[in-house]
């Protein structure tokens, strides 16, 4: 088994944090290195134990979730960052994805659906949710395209995979959607990160909408 994918929890409320305690040691493929109360703590436990992937509230005194990954991700651009939340309220999430956020999870779904989740955003392959996919679309198309260039080298396939990704589509859905395999989209995936200079999917999801190309789509 290769080494286990190293955890930071960042929650206010002692219940919050046992129960998420409890969902990930269910799998032998999470390790939780510490455990914070709110974002000032966060930001010095990132340091000290430079972990993987942090679960972060969004509503915690001293410093919310939002300030912190900001700073975080600021700091640290490698480190995963998932919004834990009990709302399913867009909005803050969306912030938090602006903010540097990968994704999010919401704290009465299941340990299964948990872990398949974390591990999809460790290797970067979650897909764009429904819901933020569309306030991406709805926030670029109110007001003009951001002072983005478009990448001349991105070629034609690898377009038509980074619209996809912005519907929110899986690597697997991507793959049967095109009839190529999961390995050739994800060899497109990092290849176009490359290009592009970006680390994950959701940067990805950004560049397409900042780009206008998903203004006459609606998969």
């Amino acid at each position: 088994m290769s080494q286990p994918f190293r955890i930071l929890i960042v929650d206010d409320h002692s219940h919050a944090r046992e129960g998420i305690r409890s969902i990930l040691k269910k799998d032998p493929s999470f390790e939780i290195v510490a455990e914070g109360k709110n974002g000032v703590e966060a930001m010095i436990l990132m340091e000290e134990w430079m972990p993987d992937l942090i679960l972060m509230d969004i509503h915690m005194p001293k410093m919310d979730g939002l300030e912190a990954t900001k700073q975080i991700k600021e700091k640290y651009p490698y480190v995963k960052i998932v919004m834990i939340t009990v709302s399913d309220d867009i909005t803050n999430l969306f912030e938090a994805i602006k903010k540097g956020a990968q994704g999010y999870l919401l704290k009465n779904l299941s340990a299964d659906s948990w872990h398949e989740y974390l591990k999809a955003v460790a290797v970067d392959e979650a897909p764009m949710s429904r819901e933020l996919a569309l306030r991406f679309l709805q926030e670029f198309s109110h007001k003009e395209k951001q002072a983005v260039p478009v990448n001349t080298s991105i070629t034609a396939r690898e377009n038509e995979i980074l619209k996809w990704v912005a519907s929110g589509k899986s690597n697997r859905e991507i793959s049967e959607g095109l009839s190529i395999s999961e390995h050739t989209v994800k060899n497109h995936l990092k290849n176009m990160m490359q290009k592009l200079s970006m680390d994950n999917r959701v940067q990805l999801t950004r560049y397409v909408y900042e780009q206008g190309w998903m203004s006459d789509r609606s998969r």
